[in-house]
């Protein structure tokens, strides 16, 4: 079964509907594994520091804005909440509209 992408709630007026959102489709896709085509193991990606070259562990890494040419601002994990003010787990319905008025490309792929 599907796992949801979001679950919140449709809300007009006094009603609130719970809801899921799940994928519309589902796609075919090859999933290919990057080899050492010496002895055919599993490659993996390394966290390193790119001017010491030392592996850096992944509580070691923040985020981080480039301003300027080597120069950051550091965001916390509560920046993003902050800057992130309007997001709510609820679907406000402001109108609806007829099916017609939704063009035919919308109806084609997800």
């Amino acid at each position: 079964m599907a796992r949801s992408l979001w679950k919140g709630a449709i809300s007009f007026g006094l009603v609130n509907v719970p809801v899921e959102l799940f994928p519309a489709e589902e796609r075919k896709e090859f999933q290919f594994s990057m080899l050492d085509k010496r002895d055919l193991s599993p490659v993996g990606y390394k966290r390193y520091n790119k001017k010491s070259g030392k592996e850096v562990a992944w509580n070691d890494i923040v985020k981080g804005y480039e301003y300027d040419k080597d120069r950051y601002v550091v965001l916390t994990e509560e920046d993003f909440r902050r800057a992130n003010v309007k997001a709510t787990r609820t679907i406000d319905i402001k109108a609806f509209v007829p099916a017609k008025e939704i063009p035919a490309q919308y109806f084609e792929t997800p």
